[in-house]
């Protein structure tokens, strides 16, 4: 036919591996987990028009279920304004919390919380009298954002909510004043909620945040309510806005374990809770693997000063160090620091047969945590304290016992399953375990031999790519070899030497008091 050009072989190739790229890119994209998280998206905005769009002036709309909205027009804008606050609000998540994308739950937790804190304030602007209520569901954001995950975007979450909060009101003469109100609030809770450790810390968070919203909302209402004698008028709008801010952190307070719940995370107090002795999992490694028990107890202190040295979670560390090896449980005769002295179990077996024991003790680990419902935060150190590296001692062996006739011994047999830390706190975490068991033999560990033992396993560690799903700087890196170094030379310090018998000194002769006769 006419118009149709003969095409080569090589070029009809091209197009179709150009074809095939495509197609793999777009079965990749349907497979990921963004479509659902966009679908969280939009039904999250078709919810905040759907509040923003319905009509409170009468006050009887509650009994036809919000079936009446405002006019069309009104509606169209409030949609625009929704969609471009929903997308700026969707960058900022990508930017600073590129994690939660990943996990559709995550979205719709967030998204939940969100829609219904709106909710509660859209309900409020039907009364007068509960306008201040909408500076409480911005502290409620504040504090839930920022236990959840950081400050910084706490502050940012909570900024966009605050806007969706005014038009919430829809009052436009009040709308700067509540703004700077919840904004107030929000920012003394973003900043001093930075970890709970207490159970008054978060009504401490409250009463500071309370005191900082009244200051705002007097100061607001004396500039409207000049002249001077009319400023009276501004206390007790004020005081409200104060008295609910304060009731925030009694409330958050009661459900906290509810949110660590629903976002699968672990508070502070939490961590210090799963640190004490009484804890049924560490008294059962106590009593059946004592010694690994002692081992992970200095694994916690060093893990501990090493991330502070470095500005990460101290705590994280010295907790999920002492259930790291709580898998030793099931077998606790087969690890040295167990054996007390007695002859190796591992003498009787063959090195892969070693090695399936000690690779063992990881899936057991996670098996326990599970059944004594341990946080995730600290089964990630269960899972991932090994990393993906070389079991050196019995690979070595197995090469020594090798068959000629055989295929040479792999090793990747001898490899833990990982996956590598992904986090400061569990990389950290490996380095302590690692540097400990290399120094435990030495007999007289002097500063300078504890610093080479250090470096020469943290530069293993990093050229094996155990450091590559965490973000470790290498500056961060030496901080932590320091940091370690001193412990190890801390606690392998050295000793007086105590006489021998026949060396010390005879006691000293004591006057003897004459028998006294009858």
């Amino acid at each position: 036919m006419f118009g149709r050009r003969k095409i080569s072989s090589r070029r009809q190739q091209v197009r179709n591996n150009i074809a095939t790229e495509r197609l793999s890119r777009l079965s990749a994209v349907a497979n990921s987990p963004y479509p659902a998280t966009i679908g969280v998206l939009f039904l999250f905005m078709a919810g905040c028009v759907y509040l923003l769009g319905l009509d409170t002036t009468d006050q009887t709309v509650m009994t036809v279920l919000f079936s009446k909205f405002k006019p069309l027009q009104e509606l169209a804008a409030l949609t625009v304004i929704v969609v471009l606050i929903g997308a700026a609000a969707a960058i900022y998540v990508q930017h600073y919390q590129p994690k939660i994308p990943l996990r559709a739950s995550r979205c719709l937790n967030l998204a939940i919380l969100l829609w219904l804190l709106m909710a509660l304030t859209r309900i409020g602007s039907m009364y007068p009298e509960w306008v201040y209520l909408a500076t409480g569901t911005s502290v409620v954001c504040a504090m839930i954002v920022t236990i959840v995950y950081d400050p910084r975007f706490a502050l940012g979450i909570s900024l966009f909510y605050s806007i969706l909060a005014c038009f919430a009101i829809g009052r436009i003469n009040a709308t700067f004043e509540l703004f700077l109100t919840m904004m107030s609030g929000v920012t003394i809770c973003c900043y001093s909620l930075r970890e709970i450790r207490t159970r008054m810390k978060l009504v401490e968070v409250s009463a500071l945040a309370a005191v900082t919203v009244f200051v705002i909302a007097f100061a607001m209402q004396t500039i409207q309510l000049l002249p001077l004698n009319r400023i009276g008028f501004g206390f007790r709008p004020a005081a409200s806005a104060a008295a609910v801010t304060f009731a925030v952190g009694v409330v958050i307070q009661t459900f906290l374990p509810i949110i660590e719940r629903v976002f699968k995370i672990a508070t502070s107090m939490t961590l210090m809770e799963y640190s004490d002795a009484n804890q049924p999992l560490l008294k059962k490694m106590a009593m059946e693997a004592p010694g690994t028990f002692s081992h992970s107890l200095l694994i916690g202190s060093m893990a501990e000063a090493a991330a502070e040295a470095i500005g990460a979670n101290g705590l994280l560390c010295r907790v999920g160090a002492y259930y790291h090896d709580i898998g030793k449980i099931n077998k606790p005769g087969y690890f040295v620091e167990n054996q007390m002295g007695s002859t190796s179990r591992h003498e009787q077996l063959s090195p892969a047969m070693s090695q399936l024991v000690i690779v063992g003790h990881v899936k057991d680990g996670m098996e326990i945590a599970r059944e004594y419902s341990l946080p995730a935060v600290l089964r990630q150190f269960i899972e991932s304290h090994h990393g993906t590296t070389l079991m050196e001692f019995f690979y070595n062996e197995a090469r020594k016992k090798q068959d000629e006739k055989l295929s040479p011994v792999s090793e990747v047999e001898f490899r833990y399953p990982g996956p590598k830390p992904r986090t400061k706190e569990s990389a950290i975490v490996m380095l302590a375990d690692a540097c400990e068991s290399a120094c435990r033999p030495i007999s007289e560990l002097t500063p300078t031999r504890s610093e080479a033992v250090v470096h020469s396993i943290a530069i293993k560690r990093l050229q094996d790519g155990q450091f590559d799903e965490c973000d470790l700087t290498l500056k961060e890196i030496s901080r932590i070899e320091a940091a370690l170094a001193k412990s190890l030379a801390a606690h392998h310090h050295g000793r007086i030497p105590y006489p021998k018998p026949s060396e010390a000194e005879p006691p000293a002769t004591r006057p003897t008091t004459p028998a006294v006769t009858q």
